[in-house]
């Protein structure tokens, strides 16, 4: 009896361990995912546009995740450990290389190159994920997805007071990084079972069938990928037309992401007692109202909205990805794709737009309208969800 409890402890003990380096790793490629929205203001400061510097942001979404699914059908088909080691360090090197280029195209190629590296990464680590989770599928998602939206939240936190000290030239420095994570994943990625559920199933035919349930899905991620992809590229220039800092707005940043953040396990805990749909639907319905009480109110109070608005925005985060799940129950890689990859690079395409609106119509106007869209794809969720 002792040797199997003890056996049992060493399995348990092993998963864990799998799952705290692939989610340390999904932390700092999320960290990398918020880099080039994070240096916005130091661009336009460097004499960029708000229109030019957007379209770099939404380079590297298109890349980084529009094209996921392509990663993911692979992954499906036959797994690719690699993917994992080898995206981090390739995203990392070119990203951290930004700021030594001031040639607008060279750096879009940059940008737009370094997007396949988390492209790889994702459906791949999460197929790991789902290889080791047995029974608790929701659970180890769950800490997987907050695990990078805790990276993406450190970003600005350490990025933008770093930048303001020493300048663009010196972020070369955040190679380091991505090289020590590289080390992590190559050491521990050939431990890590591979996800053959999918690999026998027809990837197109389970799209076809289940196109209706998988469109609302992703609609629905666009519109919430939008809302928070637009507002960390020009919250902190809107900040500075109300004499706010970039160090202050950096921190009000981080406050937002660590609390979606904290949204992301309540929503995903929530999601089992009370359903995925619900959630979805009404955490972004609320973050519109929390965050129209942090632009009309100060102080403290407009930081408590600040944080509520964070874990509405981002409590369905992981609800999303594990419903993809559900819907496409042999093909976890594509599923993964669509929620982290495909749902939320269509949302960062509309960056460049809401840039291009900001320059010739109002920049104001462009927060209201980043403000009004969570309550937009709530209710069509709710809607559609009937």
């Amino acid at each position: 009896m002792n040797a199997g409890k003890c056996a049992l402890e060493d399995r348990q003990k092993s998963k864990f361990l799998k799952l705290f380096s692939i989610s340390f790793a999904h932390a700092l490629n999320d960290w990398y995912s918020n880099y080039m929205q994070t240096l916005l203001p130091f661009l336009v400061l460097a004499g960029f546009s708000i229109s030019k510097s957007a379209v770099l942001i939404s380079a590297f979404t298109i890349s980084s995740s529009v094209l996921q699914p392509i990663f993911a059908y692979l992954v499906d088909k036959k797994n690719k450990r690699w993917m994992v080691y080898v995206g981090t360090i390739w995203m990392g090197t070119l990203l951290s290389l930004v700021g030594l280029v001031s040639n607008y195209t060279l750096m879009f190629i940059m940008v737009t190159l370094a997007g396949l590296g988390t492209a790889a990464f994702h459906p791949q680590a999460s197929a790991m994920v789902t290889s080791i989770s047995g029974n608790k599928k929701g659970l180890y998602q769950s800490i997987f997805v907050t695990a990078g939206n805790i990276g993406f939240a450190f970003s600005p936190l350490i990025v933008v007071p770093f930048v303001k000290e020493f300048g663009l030239k010196a972020t070369p420095i955040f190679i380091i990084p991505a090289l020590l994570v590289t080390i992590l994943l190559k050491n521990t990625s050939s431990k890590m079972p591979l996800n053959k559920d999918g690999i026998n199933h027809s990837t197109l035919g389970a799209l076809k069938q289940n196109w209706k349930s998988l469109t609302k899905i992703v609609i629905t991620v666009s519109t919430r990928s939008l809302a928070f992809l637009g507002l960390i590229a020009f919250l902190p220039l809107y900040l500075q037309g109300k004499n706010i800092s970039i160090t202050v707005s950096s921190h009000l940043l981080f406050i937002m992401l660590f609390s979606g953040a904290i949204g992301g396990l309540i929503g995903g805990h929530l999601s089992d007692k009370f359903g995925r749909k619900p959630i979805i639907a009404y955490s972004l319905m609320l973050a519109t109202p929390f965050l129209c009480g942090f632009i009309l109110t100060e102080g403290i109070l407009s930081i408590m909205f600040l944080s509520l608005a964070g874990m509405a925005l981002l409590a369905s985060f992981s609800v999303t990805v594990v419903t993809a799940q559900e819907i496409l129950t042999k093909n976890q890689a594509m599923a993964s794709g669509l929620m982290l990859g495909f749902g939320i690079g269509i949302g960062g395409l509309g960056v460049a737009l809401i840039g291009l609106f900001a320059d010739y119509v109002s920049l104001n106007y462009a927060i209201y309208l980043l403000i009004a869209l969570p309550f937009l794809g709530g209710s069509f969720y709710a809607l559609k969800a009937k």
